[in-house]
């Protein structure tokens, strides 16, 4: 059952339905390129066929330890980084309650800031919790959850010993080499593998997300469930019978236009780290070479009132994809009040989704009159397996645009340069050479 729309029917003055039909070749080239492996950035197009590929054992193993873990502590701290978190938060945003406190466990993550305060903080409030730690990471060697790594090890060797600390660690990382699996040997920690054809942004499927994903309580055989019923929504050639691949072919006749930047509007909180994640997707899939969307995200109606001004009247660089649930978990009226002081009363009896629901028209009609092209992703409800879609709605559309916009969107070379600085200024062996000439740079610049 599709759970994942997308409503493009307000394009039209932007976007003609003979333009539209000229990009069925290339979502048609991009699609055989996923198909049959001829892409660039093939050997990593694990997650294509990750649904219906993955082992049931593999998943009742995530779900084994996942009881486990469960039943013996009150947080789970996730040790990752960009891909090793983004999926995973997001998922437990959008499946769990609103709030921290009304889940157990918790799920608290570590490892994607340099920040002495923040671990700090995080410690200090796990002092009467029993703690697990799942740390994420292929190699191992990754600075940001590396040294956070070390530090959480410590408190908990500290705090456990060494030996109930090892088995209340689980590593996530490669199958056969890196630091982190040579740790975890050695240790005796709990591992699960980390395919090696699935890049970290496309792994939230894999037990990257799948296992603090399953702590959270969350049922990952229903998530999986659904991004299979999207891996069948989303695999036809043309942009008739694949919105994935009609949503990628319209945001790249967009950029062509020059409308160069991609706000994803969402009107319900549970979808903030679905935006997150989608950024990192998208962002680190196109952008290089010169070109690429840039992705970004607003909290409607929250940013109506802080943003709203520049969406209506700013630079018309940007075109707009709203994304809502459709059906919410509990409704809530607004009451009447005899005195009706605020002038309110005209709203009493209307649902909060009512009201929400002709925010969200207002604010279409008003950025389409204010010259912004607009769309809607409509999602069913909170489920599994509406996520499972989601995720791989965005999964397939980013890399068929990635191919259209004829870049490979598995690699990320530019994330490399702010990380060859930073290991020559901190001294790491091998980069003595440009230590030098960079530390002459920062003196110079005075940073």
């Amino acid at each position: 059952m599709q759970k994942v729309w997308f409503d493009d029917r307000f394009m039209s003055d932007f976007v003609s339905s003979d333009e539209l039909e000229h990009y069925n070749p290339a979502v048609e080239s991009a699609q055989k390129m996923l198909e049959n492996k001829s892409g660039p950035g093939n050997d990593f197009l694990g997650w294509l066929e990750l649904p219906k590929a993955i082992d049931p054992a593999t998943l009742k193993q995530i779900s084994e330890k996942a009881e486990q873990i469960r039943s013996k502590a009150d947080v789970l701290i996730c040790v990752g980084i960009g891909g090793s978190y983004l999926g995973a938060k997001a998922a437990i945003e959008y499946l769990s309650p609103s709030f921290e406190q009304m889940r157990k466990p918790q799920i608290i993550f570590a490892g994607h800031t340099i920040n002495s305060d923040y671990l700090s903080d995080l410690l200090e409030s796990l002092k009467d919790k029993e703690v697990a730690v799942n740390v994420i990471s292929k190699s191992g060697t990754t600075t940001e959850p590396g040294i956070a790594f070390r530090v959480i090890r410590h408190w908990m060797e500290q705090r456990y010993g060494r030996k109930e600390a090892a088995s209340r660690i689980i590593a996530t990382t490669d199958p056969s080499k890196g630091a982190l699996r040579k740790l975890a040997n050695e240790e005796g920690y709990s591992a699960f593998e980390i395919p090696g054809d699935v890049g970290g942004r496309f792994s939230v499927l894999t037990p990257v997300g799948l296992f603090p994903i399953a702590v959270a309580g969350i049922d990952i055989k229903k998530l999986m469930e659904g991004a299979s019923q999207g891996y069948d929504l989303f695999k036809g050639r043309d942009i008739q019978s694949n919105i994935a691949g009609r949503y990628a072919a319209m945001r790249n006749i967009l950029f062509r236009r020059g409308y160069t930047t991609e706000v994803m509007a969402t009107f319900q909180p549970q979808l903030h780290f679905i935006n997150e994640w989608w950024k990192q997707l998208a962002g680190e899939s196109e952008g290089k070479d010169g070109t690429g969307i840039f992705p970004a995200g607003l909290d409607y109606t929250t940013d109506l009132h802080s943003l709203g001004q520049w969406m209506q009247e700013g630079v018309r660089s940007v075109f707009e994809t709203f994304m809502l649930i459709k059906n919410t978990r509990s409704s809530i009226c607004v009451p009447a009040f005899d005195d009706d002081s605020d002038g309110l009363n005209y709203l009493a009896g209307k649902t909060f989704e009512d009201i929400n629901n002709k925010a969200y028209q207002g604010t279409l009609l008003a950025h389409l009159d204010g010259g912004v092209p607009v769309s809607t992703l409509m999602l069913e409800d909170r489920s599994e397996q509406t996520l499972g879609q989601l995720f791989y709605f965005f999964e397939k559309a980013v890399a068929l645009s990635g191919y259209i916009l004829r870049v490979n969107p598995f690699d990320q070379p530019g994330v490399e340069a702010y990380k060859k600085n930073m290991f020559a200024l901190l001294g790491k062996a091998g980069f003595e050479k440009q230590r030098e000439a960079l530390a002459q740079r920062t003196k110079d610049m005075g940073v």
